[in-house]
């Protein structure tokens, strides 16, 4: 893909306004290499999954599918939710994926993070996510793994990152993400 910008689409896995993982997934704006970008694209709207209309038309489907099938690589930025993935952030992976011929993220370079207010940071969703994207043949990043636990104590009240660590994690990753894409 040579000296082109790289796009990457983000999204988050959190329906809530005030999702620190939304917070998270905005102030990765601000730590995209240089060359890059980071697309950030609204997963409301999705319906539940059902394959008796994966044939049948939904204007945000389409908008989702074709925001990822247009960039060279994916962010999640998701919550951890009774141990594993948000139930809608699955849905939306399950629908824009569907039917397999229409799957976006087929060899796309994807990667995670995870913010939350315990210890352990969302690791268990980005595990179960990582399987996920594994299966649809995605290149998911895995180092450095990034989870913001105690997130409410790392953002400052414009909701950008204050902990210098956290931020040389995020910055690792991005990087790590824009250059798998560019291959």
């Amino acid at each position: 893909m040579g000296d082109k910008k790289i796009v990457i689409t983000g999204f988050g896995g959190s329906l809530r306004r005030e999702s620190l993982n939304k917070t998270l997934l905005h102030d990765a704006v601000n730590y995209m290499p240089e060359g890059s970008r980071l697309d950030i694209v609204d997963i409301s709207g999705v319906p539940l999954y059902n394959q008796d209309l994966e044939d049948t038309e939904n204007e945000n489907v389409t908008r989702i599918r074709e925001a990822i099938r247009n960039s060279h690589g994916f962010l999640v930025v998701t919550p951890e939710y009774n141990f594993s993935i948000p139930g809608y952030l699955k849905n939306v992976i399950d629908v824009v994926s569907r039917p397999s011929q229409l799957n976006p993220f087929v060899g796309k370079a994807g990667a995670i993070m995870s913010a939350s207010t315990g210890l352990l940071g969302g690791s268990r969703a980005q595990y179960h996510l990582r399987q996920v994207f594994t299966g649809l043949n995605s290149r998911i990043i895995n180092k450095p793994e990034v989870f913001v636990s105690f997130a409410q104590t790392k953002f400052d009240q414009e909701g950008h990152l204050s902990d210098e660590s956290t931020v040389k994690f995020v910055r690792e990753l991005l990087k790590n993400l824009v250059d798998e894409a560019r291959k």
